[in-house]
């Protein structure tokens, strides 16, 4: 194992930009799946962001490499990762 990364707080973000784009959305979303899938979409990603905004569910990142004689070809630092 190289790297965990907890996700919690990106996620709580990216749900709610979700939630916000289908609401503006709203009609083209109910025109193509209907009333019920768009309101159980909308309450699933809500309760979901809630859920990581308070803590009660959690996402990590877990970055495995496979050694090859003593060494990975991982980048030594995270700053190397998201270069």
């Amino acid at each position: 194992m190289r790297d965990v990364e907890n996700l919690r707080e990106h996620y709580a973000l990216t749900l709610r930009h979700w939630v916000k784009r289908l609401e503006t959305r709203r009609t083209k979303a109910v025109k193509s799946v209907g009333e019920v899938t768009y309101r159980t979409w909308r309450l699933y990603m809500s309760a979901s962001a809630h859920g990581f905004e308070s803590g009660n569910i959690n996402v990590n990142q877990t970055l495995l490499a496979k050694m090859a004689h003593g060494k990975s070809s991982v980048p030594l630092s995270r700053a190397d990762l998201y270069a």
